[in-house]
């Protein structure tokens, strides 16, 4: 096919303001998060050895590898979530019907008795493993560890709220969230994923994904705030963190994300936070289906990937749902008022408009 010269050259100056954007305001980002989770983390892990010096059910699992934090997530600049993965689901089934959006229950096994479990007190009258009773006895224990830990100066719980909330030297907000791994098992509510007839995800890739499995995480959730439902604190919220980090391996994934994510920090930290980086990975894995075909994550495509991923936001904020990529029955934008998703998408709209009409926009972006 032949193409204008006149727009392979605009496309060619796409794609020097993007590696130019990439390597200035990108990697300063990446490098200035780095240097942060570093310290963040030197604090955690303090805070974490004087848990287990109390408890020592709660083992810290947060250990660098290849210059990475297991179970870490950068939610924002200045916020971070860290995954602690607790031991023994053994004696517990896993049961996700469908009654909470997004949410599973741990139920004792039939046969098996609690004081074979290792959670015992934790576990209700009816045998289910209480995600919201762990918390509680987990927050108390990091509330006295903060006291006592070498950096108890610089570090204080956040108060008013269920999660186990840290402020560190004022400046960072990390969450602690006590979790289980389930490697090996697929949920049932993401039982349709991956949808059939579309070439991405390859079937090896698929394979490798759900034999990762899924995280069970005990944390608030907005998708069943004010279902009057018994289980409502006893229910773990599902993730599926490692196999989106595993699907968007390969051409230029990781990059359209960590770029996305720079142009959010700089122009769509909104007031009630209506664009979070996980909407825009969300997206991202949307857009891969959209264009399943490696040639389509080739640098050359990076620009165009990166506008249709801002036309679906724009279309997600204007119709006030984001649904989750392995769970779209779950709203992403659920709790977000509707001003807040109205004003974001003019600003995304403003964004894509000066993506899509200037080739050197990213030189003031």
């Amino acid at each position: 096919m032949l193409v204008p010269s006149d727009m392979l050259a605009a496309q060619s100056k796409m794609l020097y303001q993007i590696n130019k954007y990439y390597g200035e305001r990108v990697q300063q980002r990446m490098g200035t998060i780095a240097k942060t989770i570093r310290e963040v983390c030197k604090v955690v892990q303090d805070v974490l050895k004087e848990v287990e010096v109390q408890e020592p059910r709660f083992i810290s699992s947060l250990t660098e590898c290849n210059n990475r934090y297991e179970g870490l997530e950068v939610i924002s600049p200045c916020e971070f979530e860290v995954v602690l993965y607790l031991n023994q689901m053994g004696v517990f089934n896993f049961v996700d019907d469908g009654t909470l959006p997004g949410c599973a229950v741990l139920k004792l096994s039939d046969g098996r008795k609690r004081s074979m479990s290792l959670w015992v007190e934790f576990i209700t009258a009816s045998g289910y493993l209480s995600a919201r009773k762990i918390r509680s006895r987990f927050q108390t224990l990091v509330a006295q560890a903060c006291d006592k830990c070498s950096y108890r100066d610089s570090v204080k719980m956040i108060a008013d709220t269920t999660e186990v909330k840290l402020k560190i030297r004022e400046r960072y907000i990390v969450q602690i969230t006590p979790a289980f791994k389930c490697s090996g098992v697929w949920p049932r509510s993401a039982a349709h994923w991956p949808i059939p007839h579309i070439p991405w995800p390859h079937p090896n890739l698929v394979a490798e994904v759900k034999t990762e499995g899924f995280d069970l995480l005990s944390k608030e959730s907005i998708a069943i705030q004010g279902k009057q439902s018994a289980m409502e604190g006893d229910a773990w919220v599902l993730s599926f963190q490692e196999a989106e980090n595993r699907l968007l391996q390969g051409g230029c994934r990781r990059r359209c994300l960590s770029i996305l994510k720079t142009l959010r920090d700089r122009h769509l930290d909104l007031p009630g936070n209506p664009v979070s980086s996980y909407h825009l990975k969300s997206l991202l894995l949307y857009e891969c289906e959209k264009h399943p075909r490696e040639s389509e994550w080739d640098e050359s495509c990076i620009a165009d990937r990166i506008n249709g991923i801002f036309l679906q936001l724009i279309s997600c904020l204007q119709c006030r749902r984001c649904p989750h990529y392995f769970l779209p029955n779950l709203d992403l934008f659920k709790g977000k008022s509707a001003s807040a998703l109205e004003n974001a998408a003019k600003q995304v709209w403003r964004l894509t408009r000066e993506m899509l009409t200037n080739t050197r926009c990213l030189e003031k972006l």
